[in-house]
C-alpha cells in the first residue's frame, strides 16, 4: 500500500522565487530518483503557490528522502521563503495517484501547518484553498532526461562552489589587460 506525501507552499515574495525554483527542481529531481519513490507531481498555482504530491513504497522511504540530499537544507530555507506551508501523509489503498481534489480534501482533513517565520492570516487559520487544476496549470510530472540531469549536476557544482571559483571564472573571462 503506497504512502502518499503532499505539501502546499506559498512563496511570500517574488524575490525568493529564483532560489525557490532551483531548490524545488533539485528536490523534485532527487525525489524522482530516490529509492522507494513511485511518482512525483508538482502543481503551480497563482500567487506563488505550489503543491507537491509524491507516492512512496512506504513511510521509511519517504523519510529517508526527506532528511537527505537536496531536500534537507531546503526545509530550513522555507521558514524564510514561505508565508504558508502545510503537509499531510496517508497510506493509499491503490498505486493510483490521488486527484488534486483528493489531495485538497486530505490536506484539510489530515494536514497540519508547517512552521514559517512570517505566517499569513490564512496560514494562522489553516485556511487551504482548493488547487486550481485548469488545463493551463496542469500538474507537471517530474520526468528528467539523462542529459538534463548532467546539466543540473554541472549547474549545482558551480552554484555550490566556493566564491573564489566564481571570481576565477570571471577573471579568466575578462579581456587581457583589464
Amino acid at each position: 500500500m503506497p504512502f502518499v506525501s503532499i505539501t502546499r507552499l506559498r512563496v511570500r515574495s517574488w524575490q525568493y522565487l529564483p532560489a525557490f525554483f532551483l531548490a524545488a527542481f533539485r528536490s523534485a529531481l532527487q525525489a524522482r530518483y530516490a529509492r522507494g519513490n513511485l511518482g512525483v507531481s508538482v502543481l503551480r498555482e497563482a500567487r506563488n503557490t505550489f503543491w507537491t504530491r509524491s507516492l512512496w513504497i512506504d513511510e521509511p522511504a519517504m523519510k529517508a528522502f526527506m532528511v537527505s540530499g537536496a531536500h534537507r537544507p531546503i526545509m530550513r530555507r522555507l521558514l524564510e521563503w514561505c508565508d504558508e506551508a502545510s503537509v499531510a501523509h496517508w497510506t493509499e489503498d491503490s498505486a493510483q495517484k490521488p486527484t488534486w481534489e483528493e489531495v485538497h480534501r486530505r490536506m484539510q482533513r489530515d494536514g497540519r501547518p508547517s512552521r514559517v517565520n512570517y505566517p499569513s492570516e490564512a496560514h494562522r487559520r489553516f485556511d487551504i484553498s482548493a488547487p486550481q487544476c485548469a488545463s493551463h496549470r496542469a500538474a507537471l510530472q517530474v520526468i528528467v532526461p539523462l542529459e538534463l540531469r548532467w546539466a543540473v549536476n554541472r549547474l549545482e557544482t558551480w552554484w555550490t562552489a566556493p566564491a573564489q571559483h566564481h571570481h576565477r571564472f570571471v577573471e579568466a573571462s575578462a579581456p587581457a589587460g583589464s
